[in-house]
């Protein structure tokens, strides 16, 4: 007979990789008790996923899980594309276009296989004992306000009870299987190819291509990336082509960089997915990453789209949790993920792939059209959710120069000032709904007082709030209006920032206080159902 595992009913999360993990992070940020388990009885050793994009950095940083990560990784400035045949570069995005977007205007290169462990020791540093290894989640049952999870464990049978379960537990995901959730899409006809090799590239035999690098051909494309310990180079397998040996990787890459002394490290051969679950939710179980989407893992998307489900969900669970918000908050889930990982992720991996072996039209697909757009889109910086339901979302940032913002946009991570120190608008928001009035402080705005739990109100102004105004304890001050500009607004508007760093609303306000400066309360009503007062 199984016994039970006893504890205050957490989140149970199936799957110990980097969404699982990451996402368990967001939860314990938002003080939601978790568990973790995993069926291997060890970490995955595989040669996967190698790059973080700018936005996953941020979601890192929301959940204080960064600074480990970043100690692991090599930073980088430039994302380069060339021409295989001719060596010619061809593009290159430049991240530094986004210094005042973001506070990580940089992508990292770091496998997963090394990125795991450092999720694992900062959850077992936040969480102690959170992580259960050898643990398979083998079925489950549902009622009204639980899910009963049925694990095998290396002393036997075990049922949790949890509040929610999360299907972390990649594309071959048990719990979507048990779900009966059907998957639509494709499986590549080429597989990829993937191999590790220490080599002095840097000082010995120097080379001077982008730590990540996209070498586009007809006849085989080429992806280089420098790793912390060492370089990775992934070409395409065509279809019933021969796998080759380890030594014939390397000749081939040999071929391409010329007489070096090299050492293989690793190799890799696999399948390339492109498949999408046809439902996210049941009752009290969702699926995240790839037991969600399974995308090509073409310009990183991979595994950062999988980083933007754990970005969504668990502020929502958070709120849920604390009685902030009623169940219909996370229905939003899989309403706004969805849309962007089918039609936005997948869309732009495949138009990546076809851009990468030279295929007709694919220049038409995804054009290089300014560079402060490539940034933001490659970065996924510029992804818009449908916050809104209005079937108004993207993934593609267009333009040479910062556009003004509209609902469901990504804020830029922007310096504030309160009464002491700088404040970045994403630390602002990061365990909060955030209400940003922007007007003229000395005319005495009439701005809410704090009557909800989870939603703060602040005049934003570039006129510093006096000590005798009775605001300076909820003023921002903004030299210059650099970010209501920023913004592309009007002075007396309010902008509503949810705790992801979505804008939730951007609508004009009466500083007189008629009645219209409530609006951030009624959106707030609107988001969560039932607000808890203080």
């Amino acid at each position: 007979m199984a016994s039970a595992i006893t504890t205050e009913k957490p989140v149970v999360i199936a799957g110990g990789g980097p969404v699982g993990l990451i996402t368990a992070l967001g939860l314990v940020q938002q003080g939601v008790p978790v568990l973790v388990l995993e069926e291997d009885s060890s970490l995955s050793m595989d040669t996967k996923a190698g790059t973080v994009l700018t936005r996953s950095l941020e979601v890192l940083d929301r959940f204080n899980s960064l600074e480990p990560v970043l100690a692991a990784s090599v930073r980088i400035d430039e994302i380069g594309e060339a021409d295989r045949a001719s060596d010619k570069a061809s593009l290159s995005v430049m991240t530094s276009e986004l210094f005042t977007e973001t506070r990580f205007p940089f992508v990292i290169n770091i496998p997963q296989h090394q990125l795991e462990p450092v999720l694992r020791d900062t959850l077992a540093q936040k969480a102690p004992g959170s992580l259960r290894m050898n643990h398979r989640v083998t079925g489950f049952v549902q009622d009204g306000d639980s899910v009963v999870v049925h694990v095998d464990t290396p002393t036997g049978p075990k049922f949790v009870e949890a509040s929610y379960l999360l299907a972390c537990d990649g594309g071959r995901s048990t719990i979507r299987e048990k779900l009966g959730i059907t998957v639509e899409g494709k499986t590549l006809s080429e597989r990829y190819m993937l191999i590790d090799l220490e080599a002095d590239l840097d000082i010995e035999s120097p080379r001077d291509y982008p730590y990540l690098s996209y070498f586009g051909d007809a006849s085989e494309w080429m992806i280089l990336v420098r790793q912390p310990h060492c370089w990775r180079f992934i070409f395409p397998l065509a279809e019933n082509a021969e796998e080759p040996t380890p030594e014939e990787l390397q000749q081939k890459v040999l071929r391409f960089i010329g007489d070096v002394n090299t050492t293989v490290i690793g190799t890799n051969i696999y399948s390339v997915h492109h498949r999408v679950a046809s439902t996210w939710r049941d009752r009290r179980i969702f699926l995240m990453g790839d037991a969600a989407h399974l995308i090509t893992p073409m310009w990183a998307l991979g595994l950062n789209t999988g980083v933007l489900d754990a970005s969504n969900l668990p502020w929502r669970l958070g709120w849920v949790h604390r009685g902030w918000a009623d169940e219909s908050l996370l229905d939003g889930y899989s309403k706004e993920q969805a849309p962007l990982a089918v039609s936005g992720s997948a869309a732009m991996a495949e138009a990546a792939r076809m851009r990468m072996s030279r295929f007709d039209g694919a220049e038409d697909v995804m054009p290089d059209d300014g560079a402060w757009g490539n940034a933001m889109t490659r970065t996924l910086l510029g992804v818009t959710l449908d916050v809104a339901g209005s079937g108004n979302w993207q993934i593609i940032k267009t333009g040479s120069e910062p556009q003004p913002l509209h609902v469901g946009d990504r804020s830029p991570d922007m310096p504030l000032f309160d009464g002491h120190r700088e404040r970045f608008l994403h630390e602002l928001c990061r365990d909060t709904f955030v209400a940003l009035y922007f007007t003229d402080a000395r005319r005495g705005p009439t701005i809410p007082d704090q009557k909800y739990a989870g939603l703060r109100h602040y005049v934003v102004s570039r006129w510093d709030a006096p000590l005798d105004s009775g605001l300076r304890h909820k003023a921002l001050f903004d030299p210059g209006d650099r970010v209501r500009r920023r913004y592309g607004i009007t002075t007396d508007t309010l902008v509503l920032l949810r705790p992801d760093g979505h804008i939730a609303a951007i609508e004009p306000w009466d500083p007189t206080g008629s009645g219209v400066a409530e609006a951030a309360t009624r959106h707030y009503t609107e988001i969560v159902g039932k607000p808890r007062n203080i």
